[in-house]
Order: C-alpha cells, then sequence, then structure tokens
C-alpha cells in the first residue's frame, strides 16, 4: 500500500487514534508503523489476539504494561564498554519487575484468553538478575553492601569525616583562631572543610586558601592540621568511586549476559502494548472482528467510518458477489466520498489486524493493492491542474491494477467538459474491469449510471436524499441510480413547475408532468405567478395605485398577511366581528380584518365565470373530479368545505 493509499484514506490517521492508547513509546511507534498483511492467517491471528484482549479488559482494564523508559538506551549501548549509571539500572529493574507482575496477570487470564497469555512463557526467567540489582543499588547510589570493600571503604571514610568535623570546629572555637575569623561558621570547598578567614589575617593562620568570597574581604582556608587528614580522605574516596565502578561494570556484564532475554521480554512488552491499545480502540468504537476471505467478496452491515464518532451513518454493502464494480450517483455532499472511503478504510484497518466499526458478520476481502483516487477539493481556479494531476494519478491505477487490486474512484471524469469527463470515465471503468479488480466509484454523470445500469458486472448505488428537509440523509442505496436533486430541490422550494418541466426537457429530452408532484395546486403556483407579476407592475407604476382608507374583501381577493409573513386567498368575507376566513396553503384559516391587507383584487386574478370553487377544492378532490368526468368511480364521495 502506498503512501498517497493511506493519506487519501486517513488511514494515518486512525493509526495516531489507535496508538494514543499504547503506554510505551516502542508501542506507540510500533501502531504507526502498522502495515497490511496479505496472509489471512496472520490477519485472523491479529484480529484474535485483539478479541482475547478485549476479554481481559472487560476482567480487568489495568493491565501491568511497562512504559520501557530507557530500556531501549541499555540496549543499543550494552556493547560500548560504560558502565550503566545506578538510576538506569534501577529502570531495568523496574522493568524486570513489571515482566513479572505480567506473567502473573496473564497466567490468571488464561480461561478467557488462552492465545495471548500463552505469550509470556516465552520470557526466561530474569528475576535474579532483578535481585542482584536491587542488592546493589538502593536510594539512587551503589549501596555499602554491595561488596565488602566497599562497606570498609565507606566505614573509614566515615570514622575520618566525623574525626576532622570534631577537629576545625575545635580550632574555630578556640581563642587561637577566633580573633581571625570572619564569624564562627564552618563550611566546605570542594569536598574539602574550611574556615572563612578576614583578608587582613590569612597571615596568621597555617593552610591554604581554596577560596575568596565575592567582596573580597573573606579568604577560605584549610588550615594546615587537617590538611593530611583531609588527604587521606581524599584518597578514600578515589578508592571508593573506583570500587564502585567496578560494582556498576558487574552488573553491567550480568545485564549484558542476559541480552537476548531482556530484548525478548522487551519486544514481548511492545506486543502487548500494541494488542490492547487495538483491544481499548476496539472497545471505544464498538468494533468487531470480520470474517477474512481471499475471494474479493465485502460485506459490510452496519459499518461505520470510524473518524466520524457518532456522527457516522451505518453502511450496508456487498460486492463481490454479484458484481465487482459499483458506481454510487447521486448530489455532492450527500456521502458518496465518505462511502468509498468507509470501505477502502475498513479494508486497510482488517488487513493490519484491527477490528472494524461494522456489525458482527460483516466481511472483508484481501487486497494486495487499494488504489484510490479522490479529489482533494481545491477551487475552480486550480481545476486544470487537479483535473492533470488526477489523470497522472489514474494512469498509475491502470499500470499497477490487478485482480487482487481493490480501486476507489472519487467524481470520475470531473474537472473537464462533461461530454469529454463522461466518456473517458466510461473507458476508464471498462479498463479497471477488464482487468479484474474489485472497483467502487462515484460520479455526477447520469450516463455513467445507465452504462452501470447495462454493463455486466457493475451496479448502481445512490445516496438517499429527503426531498422533504432538502438534506441528504447519507445513506446508500445499492441496485438504484441517484441523482443530483436539483429538480425535486426547486420544486420542494416553490419553483414553477413549468420551468421544472422545461428543465427535464433540456436535459433528458423527454417531457414530463412535475405538477403532482408539487406540494402546491398548480392553480395556486399560476396565481402566485400573476401575483409576481402584478407586484412589479406595481413597483414600477406606484402612482397608479389609489390610496383606500377602508377595505371590503370578498371571496377570492389575494391578501397579505404580515403576522405570518404569506399570502393567502379570501374564502369567506368578514363576518359581524371583523372576522375573515382566509385559504393559507392548502387549509382555512381565521383572521381580523384589521390584520389583512388586499394585495391583488379578485377580478384582476379571475375571469367573470371563474368556478370560485375549484380555487378552494382539495388535491385529491380534483383529482377523483377529473376521472369521475372519465368514468363512473363506485362509492365515491367527493368532500367539500361549506360555503
Amino acid at each position: 500500500m502506498n503512501n498517497e493509499t493511506m493519506k487519501a484514506l486517513q488511514f494515518t490517521d486512525l493509526k495516531k487514534d489507535v496508538a494514543s492508547f499504547a503506554l510505551s513509546e516502542p508501542g506507540k511507534n510500533a501502531v504507526l508503523t502498522l502495515g497490511p498483511s496479505v496472509n489471512k492467517r496472520q490477519i485472523e491471528a491479529w484480529l484474535n489476539e485483539v478479541t482475547e484482549g478485549k476479554k481481559i479488559l472487560a476482567i480487568s482494564s489495568s493491565v501491568p504494561i511497562h512504559g520501557l523508559h530507557g530500556i531501549e538506551y541499555i540496549l543499543k549501548n550494552l556493547h560500548k564498554g560504560i558502565a550503566f549509571r545506578p538510576d538506569q539500572l534501577m529502570g531495568l529493574h523496574d522493568f524486570l519487575d513489571t515482566i513479572e507482575k505480567l506473567k502473573r496477570f496473564m497466567k490468571d487470564k488464561e480461561y478467557v484468553a488462552p492465545v495471548i497469555t500463552s505469550y509470556i512463557y516465552s520470557v526466561t526467567e530474569l528475576s535474579h538478575v532483578a535481585e542482584e540489582i536491587i542488592r546493589c543499588i538502593r536510594n539512587g547510589r551503589v549501596d555499602d553492601y554491595a561488596s565488602k570493600e566497599l562497606l570498609k571503604v565507606r566505614k573509614q571514610i566515615a570514622t575520618l569525616e566525623e574525626r576532622i568535623k570534631n577537629r576545625i570546629e575545635q580550632l574555630v572555637k578556640s581563642t587561637k583562631y577566633s580573633k581571625y575569623l570572619q564569624e564562627n561558621l564552618v563550611s566546605t570547598r570542594n569536598g574539602r572543610y574550611v574556615i572563612p578567614v578576614k583578608k587582613e589575617y590569612k597571615n596568621n593562620i597555617k593552610g591554604s586558601v581554596l577560596d575568596v568570597s565575592a567582596s573580597g574581604s573573606t579568604v577560605y582556608m584549610e588550615p594546615e592540621e587537617i590538611s593530611i587528614i583531609q588527604d587521606s580522605i581524599s584518597m578514600l574516596k578515589f578508592q571508593e568511586e573506583a570500587e564502585e565502578e567496578q560494582i556498576l561494570f558487574a552488573l553491567t556484564g550480568l545485564v549484558q549476559e542476559h541480552e537476548k532475554e531482556i530484548k525478548l521480554a522487551m519486544d514481548l512488552m511492545v506486543s502487548y502494548d500494541v494488542i490492547f491499545a487495538k483491544a481499548k480502540h476496539s472497545l471505544l468504537m464498538n468494533g468487531t472482528s470480520p470474517q477474512i476471505n481471499e475471494h474479493h467478496v465485502i460485506r459490510l452491515e452496519g459499518a461505520r467510518h470510524p473518524l466520524l464518532g457518532k456522527n457516522a451513518v451505518p453502511l450496508n454493502l456487498v460486492i463481490g458477489e454479484d458484481y465487482d464494480a459499483l458506481v454510487i450517483t447521486g448530489p455532492n455532499t450527500g456521502g458518496k466520498t465518505v462511502t468509498i472511503k468507509t470501505v477502502g478504510l475498513l479494508t486497510l484497518m482488517a488487513q493490519c489486524g484491527m477490528h472494524i466499526p461494522a456489525e458482527k458478520g460483516s466481511e472483508i476481502a484481501i487486497f494486495h493493492k487499494v488504489l484510490v483516487d479522490i479529489g482533494d477539493g481545491q477551487s475552480i481556479e486550480q481545476s486544470l491542474s487537479t483535473f492533470s494531476s488526477r489523470v497522472k494519478n489514474i494512469i498509475g491505477i491502470l499500470a499497477e491494477s490487478t485482480p487482487q487490486t481493490l480501486v476507489l474512484l472519487d467524481e470520475l471524469g470531473s474537472g473537464t467538459d462533461p461530454a469529454e469527463g463522461m466518456g473517458l470515465a466510461t473507458s476508464i471503468l471498462e479498463e479497471l474491469y477488464n482487468k479484474g479488480t474489485t472497483m467502487l466509484a462515484t460520479t455526477h454523470y447520469s450516463e455513467i449510471k445507465e452504462f452501470a445500469n447495462e454493463q455486466k458486472g457493475f451496479c448502481n448505488g445512490s445516496m438517499e436524499f429527503n426531498v422533504e428537509t432538502l438534506k441528504p440523509t447519507y445513506r446508500l442505496i445499492v441496485g438504484k441510480g441517484g441523482d443530483s436533486q436539483a429538480f425535486a430541490i426547486a420544486l420542494r422550494l416553490g419553483m414553477h413547475p413549468k420551468l421544472i418541466e422545461r428543465a427535464h426537457q433540456i436535459t433528458y429530452k423527454e417531457t414530463k408532468d412535475y405538477s403532482d408532484k408539487s406540494d402546491r395546486p398548480r392553480h395556486e403556483l399560476d396565481r402566485q405567478l400573476a401575483m409576481n407579476q402584478k407586484y412589479v407592475r406595481k413597483m414600477k407604476h406606484p402612482e397608479k395605485e389609489k390610496t383606500k382608507h377602508e377595505i371590503t374583501f370578498k371571496k377570492g381577493d389575494n391578501v397579505k398577511i404580515p403576522s405570518i409573513g404569506e399570502f393567502g386567498i379570501v374564502y369567506k368575507p368578514a363576518d359581524e366581528k371583523g372576522d375573515v376566513q382566509v385559504m393559507v396553503k392548502g387549509s382555512l384559516e381565521t383572521f381580523n380584518h384589521k390584520r389583512l391587507s388586499l394585495y391583488i383584487k379578485a377580478e384582476d386574478l379571475y375571469t367573470e365565470d371563474y368556478d370560485m370553487d375549484v380555487v378552494f377544492e382539495s388535491k385529491e378532490n380534483r383529482k377523483l373530479r377529473n376521472k369521475m368526468k372519465k368514468h363512473h368511480v363506485d362509492e365515491v364521495i367527493l368532500e367539500e368545505s361549506d360555503d
């Protein structure tokens, strides 16, 4: 799988999500470098590891995984001739101690996870190494009892330091020295005891000047009386340091002797870290282990894009049985791209041994290559360069494709002349199918929908669109081609059916009646056109409109209702209370005459002999009346409003 595929399908982003569950840096790196396998047994083994990992997490969420801080450094520097420092050896001790805890933990979980718990038995017993480290290292330093020689030297140092401390305190308090001192205080310089002497008296005391104060008024002197003792201490400290190094080298050598065993233990810790990172990710997304096949069948049930979380719409899809190429058509932003990305991403996940966010029974095929061409959403100004780069990419896909290839093409043929783009897209689909690839492609060309409908091995699919809400549902419908829904949207928003019918004729070279598909009656839309025309005339010639202080509404008048921002047709004039019945969007509502304003008179809308009852008759009654004109219909009663 190439890097472009990983990037286009956001597989790198997904691996970052999984890596966030790993507890060690080597574990995180192992997840980030995961690559798909084409070995069925290997993939199934990985998936089973994750399944067993989830079972263990269901019992205990606290798995003793070591962070492996500094362990890699120790293994890399074992043969460089240097002794490890006490803190490094203690880090190794903590790791070996965690291995022992992990052994006990895994042995208790054999009944739920027999496979992954058995891995722990591959680790050689290393407790004696940990015990030797803790015997020699305490509180971040080599312990006194690490060797007899070290204990002896440190005791000698302690005895001499006590002697010299007592002696110098006596000197400070003595009358012989006190008059020359800046203060009665004992301090150290470079590990040697000194007293603070006034600068002008430094020649009155026998000894060596080891330091001078910042102001120069005080010199720090080592009295001659204690110099011999301090020299003895310095010699002993050299011996102490040499003995410590000898002990550290011995411990380093012990680690070297068990290098292979320690490396194996570290590798096992990383493996467990990866397994439980995958398992935690699977729990987070309600993942399942898919069935794996080598005959190019993808079966997804309730599959979701793992990076969309709760916003993902479940996907149901089968490809590779009755057809090998699925062409998805439909409106932009309807979910076509997410659909093919989901198929590609879940394929990569499964081949890397990850559970997928889908229902049980889902099936993933093994592909040697997943090749994609997905647009980058560039602007129109960049369309030429975009088209050129995508053509180059598709040329590469055509060259690399084999029967073991999954090809994902988004908006195939876009970015150029529609007629040529459609022809190019069709020829590409034919060539890829002839190469035996499994293929999913999205397009907005209706001609490709017709091609897929007639071509063997192809199947149409579409993204469902809710015309009522004017929003896509993001659900895939297999077996049915979609369209852009432009006509349905325009009709739903109130565009006159005449315009839609003309647009349909221009597009599809055929006539189609859209009046029955509108929510509003045809005569109401006709009146709306007339109202619009009247409104334009009023705006052009406002001087011709007469100002009226009192308006009496009559049946058929078109009125404006400012309180709700709508127009309506008067059904009943005002009663004694001044209430007027108005037909608004097919329903009768009552408004006080003061809340209405005359927009267009009835005589400007209808002829004198116009049957006003038709205006207020329901759509269902109109259909029945037309049907009854043609032939008799039994037991049908037309319901009409009382005048």
